[in-house]
C-alpha cells in the first residue's frame, strides 16, 4: 500500500521504539504495563481472522478504511474512529478493498496493585476509568478527544529524547486510556476533583507572596492585585485567619524575622539590614524591633554572639 503523507507516517522510522521502553506505570491502586505501542498497517483486502487477547488493546483509525466484528456484530470502519477490545474479547479485522487502512494500536495490561500511598483523588479517578474500560461498549466510537494524537506525541518525545520524556510517554499513556472513556461517556461522573478552601489558599498564597517580595515597596493592593481579589477582601480574608494579624501585622513579622536572620548570619550594619529588609531606614526599625522585642537590633545580635559563644565553649 503506497503510503500517502499524514502525521502519523513518522512513526513508520522507527516502528518498533515505543514498544522498546519498559513502561510500567502506577496509577492509583492499579499497575499499568505496555505491551504493544505503535502505528500498522493494512494492505486492501488484508484480513485478520478471529482472535483475542490476554490485555486491552485500543484500535485508532487515523486514515483508510475496513470493518471490525466485535464478538458476532460487524461494523463498519473509517479515518477518527476507534475500539477497545477487553481482555477475551473476540475480533475480526479487515481493511478495505479500495484504499486499505492504517491502526494505531496500544495494548495495555492493568493489573490491580495495592498502593496506601496513593493519592486518594487520583486512585478514584484510576478506579473509575478501569471500571469504565471493562464496561463500555463493544462498538466502534469516534474518537473525539483526539487520543490518537498522544501517540504521536508519545513517539516524538521518545525521538527526540526530550528531557522528560519517559515520563511524558507515561502520561500519554494514561490520557489515551481516559480519552478512549471520554468518548463514550455521557456526561456524568462519579468522581469529584478537590476543591481549595478558598480562603485558606487566598491566605497562604498572599503570605507566600509576601515573604517571596518583603523587601519590595509591598502593599495590600498590589498582593490583593495577585490574587485578582479586591483590597477589601483580602483584608477581610486576613481578618477572618486571625483578627489579631492584619495585613500590616504579618507583613512587619515576615520583616522582623528576615531581619533577625540577617543579624544572627551577617556582620553587615543594622542601616544596610532594614533597608534590605523592606524597612524605610534604621530609626524606623528601631523603633518596630524594640516594641516587638523590648531590645535594639544591635542587643538582639549581642545577644545571639553570647549565646553562640557559650555553646561553642
Amino acid at each position: 500500500m503506497k503510503l500517502n503523507a499524514f502525521p502519523f507516517e513518522v512513526m513508520f522510522e522507527k516502528q518498533d521504539m515505543l514498544e522498546r521502553l519498559d513502561i510500567v506505570i502506577a496509577w492509583g491502586n492499579y499497575e499499568i504495563r505496555v505491551l504493544r505501542f505503535h502505528l500498522t498497517s493494512f494492505e486492501p483486502g488484508r484480513i485478520i481472522d478471529f482472535h483475542n487477547h490476554a490485555e486491552f488493546e485500543f484500535h485508532f483509525i487515523p486514515k483508510g478504511k475496513g470493518s471490525v466484528i466485535l464478538e458476532d456484530r460487524p461494523y463498519a470502519l473509517s479515518e477518527g474512529m476507534f475500539y477497545l477490545t477487553g481482555p477475551g474479547v473476540m475480533h475480526y479485522q479487515e481493511a478495505s478493498l479500495e484504499e486499505g487502512m492504517y491502526e494505531l494500536c496500544l495494548h495495555v495490561d492493568i493489573v490491580a496493585k495495592s498502593n496506601p500511598e496513593a493519592d486518594p483523588w487520583e486512585a478514584a479517578e484510576a478506579e473509575e476509568c478501569v471500571e469504565k474500560l471493562r464496561s463500555l461498549p463493544r462498538k466502534p466510537a469516534l474518537d473525539s478527544h483526539r487520543a490518537m494524537y498522544c501517540f504521536l506525541e508519545a513517539y516524538e518525545v521518545c525521538e527526540g529524547k526530550h528531557r522528560g520524556f519517559y515520563t511524558s510517554i507515561k502520561q500519554m499513556v494514561i490520557s489515551i486510556l481516559l480519552k478512549a472513556v471520554r468518548a463514550y461517556d455521557s456526561g456524568e461522573i462519579s468522581t469529584e476533583a478537590p476543591i481549595r478552601d478558598m480562603l485558606a489558599y487566598r491566605y497562604q498564597y498572599a503570605v507566600q507572596y509576601m515573604e517571596a517580595n518583603h523587601s519590595a515597596s509591598l502593599t495590600l493592593d498590589n498582593v490583593a492585585e495577585k490574587l485578582n481579589i479586591s483590597p477589601r477582601q483580602l483584608q477581610r480574608i486576613f481578618r477572618n485567619v486571625n483578627a489579631e494579624m492584619p495585613f500590616s501585622k504579618v507583613l512587619e513579622d515576615i520583616r522582623l524575622h528576615a531581619v533577625c536572620r540577617k543579624l544572627e548570619e551577617s556582620a553587615s550594619s543594622i542601616e544596610t539590614i532594614a533597608v534590605a529588609e523592606g524597612f524605610s531606614n534604621a530609626t524606623y526599625l528601631h523603633q518596630v524591633f524594640r516594641r516587638r522585642f523590648g531590645m535594639t537590633p544591635s542587643a538582639y545580635r549581642k545577644a545571639k554572639e553570647s549565646k553562640s559563644n557559650y555553646e561553642v565553649n
